[in-house]
């Protein structure tokens, strides 16, 4: 369960900056490392704290967490971070300092509270966190998710963020992008990004293992006496000989032509009688002989 930045400061909901200020001041007049050295839950009361600040000390950050968009953690509640331009929508993201306007000195609150020199020593020390981590989840097509690709994202605050896909990833995993994410606190480590992908079905390829299977549709000309297709492959179309007699079903492997390169796609035959049905193949059937062979059928 995510923890109440505003419980934390002792602050109603939509207190104001100056009684964030002050109830943080307070706090931290109370817990700081330096008044109560060598107390733990004082030192993780403090820490607690401060973050609570840093997220209602900012506009942005605080507007969003009012709305429900982010949790107190500055983690996405719900929606999809998605590339600039894609059809399901923006991006979102959170995190500290978004804007010029809406950094806070800590160096200044300490100095105010314990002296100059304690704000250029350990208060400035514990002030210093480092960022939150981000998290979000990319749609990633098919094809890009079998070969690999690059992904250029427009994030909510202006700045864009590179993605590496590597070949072969499917849905639910995680890429963690080092330092991408929020801001660290007075000179702290930013935090990641963690990017959750999620792989758009496609309409004709399928994936099983390292494989790519694909439905192949052949006419009854093609099937009985042979040909050369061409056949979709996620690397590009290749051409294919259907060998005389081909019945649905038969499958026809493409070496190296599955996921990253590395495994095989699997090509299943489906033989389709023309539409409408054709009165001369009508004609035809009723008078070949072989029309009353049975193909062989399981039981």
């Amino acid at each position: 369960m995510s923890w109440d930045p505003y419980g934390v400061l002792g602050v109603a909901r939509g207190a104001n900056a100056d009684d964030i200020r002050k109830a943080y001041r307070k706090l931290a007049k109370e817990l700081h490392p330096d008044v109560r050295p060598n107390d733990k839950a004082a030192e993780d009361k403090f820490k607690r704290a401060t973050a609570a600040f840093n997220l209602l000390s900012d506009p942005a950050l605080k507007a969003r967490f009012d709305r429900g968009e982010i949790d107190a953690d500055g983690n996405e509640r719900v929606g999809a971070f998605r590339s600039q331009g894609a059809r399901s929508g923006p991006y979102q993201s959170a995190g500290p300092g978004s804007g010029p306007d809406n950094v806070f000195d800590f160096g200044d609150i300490f100095s105010d509270l314990f002296g100059a020199g304690v704000a250029g020593g350990r208060g400035q020390a514990f002030a210093r966190a480092r960022g939150r981590d981000l998290r979000f989840t990319l749609e990633v097509d098919f094809v890009d998710a079998v070969n690999g690709g690059r992904r250029r994202v427009q994030l909510a605050e202006g700045r864009t963020l590179d993605v590496a896909i590597p070949p072969g990833v499917e849905t639910g995993q995680v890429l963690r992008l080092k330092a991408q994410g929020a801001p660290g606190l007075q000179g702290g480590q930013p935090g990641d990004a963690l990017v959750e992908l999620k792989v758009k079905p496609h309409p004709h390829f399928k994936r099983e293992g390292e494989n790519i299977t694909l439905d192949l549709p052949v006419s009854l000309t093609e099937a009985v006496e042979g040909g050369r297709v061409q056949v979709p492959t996620v690397s590009g179309p290749v051409a294919v000989s259907i060998p005389a007699g081909a019945n649905t079903g038969m499958v026809l492997r493409l070496k190296g032509k599955g996921v990253g390169g590395q495994g095989d796609q699997l090509v299943r035959l489906l033989i389709m009688l023309p539409e409408p049905a054709d009165e001369e193949l009508k004609k035809f059937v009723k008078k070949w002989p072989g029309r009353e062979r049975a193909p062989p059928r399981p039981g």
